[in-house]
């Protein structure tokens, strides 16, 4: 099988991609464009050869779901006394551990590997997430990694640079790699299934990992570098809440990466604040400065101070509020302010918090979608303090900079959360608009009243 650029649905088995190489890619090609949006171009045509077949760029074979013990044994024993060639294309293989990576050294599949031309690297997720191993401008690179999602790999089209990635199994890779980057099924071979017993060897995380579970050495420091900063404090969730429509996307799905981008950000993943400056900046670069500007408001409110001092338009806004039967009395200095996005379906992809993080830290506290597109995604929201609504209905009345209010929102946290009354600020009138969230344990009430699961693990470890 072969998933084709941009997602692993688009799925097809490496014969019939073969068989219909035109059709397929010029229906890639048609979806790259959107992918650029005209600011790289990618072909595929032209890795047609000449005999009416595939020749690739690149093959990675690597990460937690392709450098695996077994995946790496396979393709040694195809390998094994062939050559990649000397051409454009390049073969790297990662094994997924450093005792993995042993025992296929005293295996000599290491050295098969090598000797067929195949650079092998120490375990790393550089691939899977664009940190290495970028492909060639206007490359394609077949890949045993997690995903192949628009970018994922490294290029960056906003500089001209695009490259694309086909997940494929290791036993395929090694099969094209044989055939000097000629796109190669594994069913073409029968060497398939001599896979020795592997054999499991700790001595590497002896020598060097200090296991201080229970003995922790209280007089050993942790150093921080420059880049390595401390979480902001997030503040528990206000009675009412105020949120500024930051982004609104229309997309079907929008992915982890479009929401935290990989690749280059991985080096401010342990400084929360400057990796959120990267949150959307594939997708609605404008957010991040919406999002900060109201994370400032939010700030000087906590003060004591005027919030509308900052933003004159709240006051037209507070105005509104008052309008509404139950907040006529409403003290706006009481109302919590924070940033929201409007999208249909987000947190497909990969697993990270940062997606959720991200917008925390420079002022998020909700989402409101159609659906969340991954349980996983939708956890990490409420552990970060976020309140995960869905919009009954569809988003016309949600536009960019439009101020959302949500009365009552602490108490409806210990309450029926199916029917959750809102109100979007328009001309100075409130709309009413329907939310909901979808069922939370009871934990997960008190992380998001908590402001995030930091502070509820600091609460609960007070009492």
């Amino acid at each position: 099988m072969i998933a084709l650029p941009f997602h692993p649905s688009n799925a097809f088995t490496i014969d019939e991609v073969n068989a219909n190489l035109p059709d397929l890619l010029r229906e890639t090609e048609k979806a790259a464009e959107k992918v650029a949006g005209g600011r790289a171009k990618y072909t595929l045509m032209d890795k047609i050869t000449p005999d009416g077949k595939l020749q690739v760029q690149q093959g990675i074979i690597a990460g937690c779901a392709g450098g695996c013990y077994s995946s790496v044994i396979e393709a040694a024993n195809l390998l094994r006394g062939k050559s990649c060639g000397f051409g454009e294309f390049s073969l790297d293989v990662y094994p997924s551990s450093q005792p993995v990576f042993i025992d296929l050294a005293r295996k000599g599949a290491v050295a098969d590997l090598m000797a067929a031309g195949a650079i092998v690297k120490t375990a790393f997720c550089g691939p899977c997430f664009g940190a290495g191993d970028t492909p060639m401008h206007n490359g394609l690179s077949v890949r045993h990694t997690t995903r192949n999602f628009p970018n994922r790999e490294g290029s960056k089209p906003g500089n001209g640079q695009m490259a694309a990635v086909a997940l494929m199994d290791a036993r395929s890779i090694a099969a094209t790699a044989a055939n000097g980057g000629i796109l190669t099924s594994a069913e073409q071979y029968d060497c398939w299934g001599n896979v020795p017993e592997y054999n499991f060897d700790d001595t590497v995380y002896k020598a060097r990992v200090y296991n201080g579970y229970g003995k922790a050495d209280q007089a050993e420091e942790l150093f921080d570098g420059p880049n390595i900063k401390p979480w902001p404090s997030m503040e528990a969730l206000g009675e009412n809440i105020l949120l500024k429509v930051c982004s609104k996307i229309l997309d079907e799905v929008t992915t982890t990466d479009e929401l935290i981008p990989s690749g280059e950000t991985s080096s401010f993943r342990s400084n929360p604040l400057g990796l959120a400056e990267f949150t959307l900046s594939r997708r609605d670069p404008e957010y991040v400065g919406r999002s900060k500007a109201v994370d400032k408001t939010e700030r000087a409110r906590v003060a004591g101070q005027n919030a509308a001092e900052l933003d004159p338009a709240l006051n037209a806004v507070y105005a509104a509020i008052a309008q509404i039967p139950g907040s006529e009395n409403v003290d706006p200095a009481s109302i919590e302010i924070g940033s929201m996005i409007y999208a249909n379906k987000p947190g497909d992809g990969s697993a990270r918090e940062q997606a959720a993080s991200c917008q925390r830290v420079i002022g998020g506290l909700a989402n409101i979608t159609q659906d969340y597109a991954t349980k996983r995604y939708r956890s990490n929201v409420m552990n970060w303090g976020m309140i995960p609504f869905h919009l009954k209905g569809e988003p016309d009345m949600i536009e960019v900079d439009d101020y959302i209010y949500v009365p009552g929102i602490r108490k409806i946290m210990d309450g029926d959360l199916s029917d959750i009354k809102a109100y979007v600020i328009k001309d100075g009138k409130p709309q009413e608009i329907s939310l909901y969230i979808q069922d939370m344990t009871q934990n997960e009430r008190e992380i998001v009243k908590a402001g995030c699961l930091i502070n509820f693990n600091r609460n609960r470890k007070a009492k």
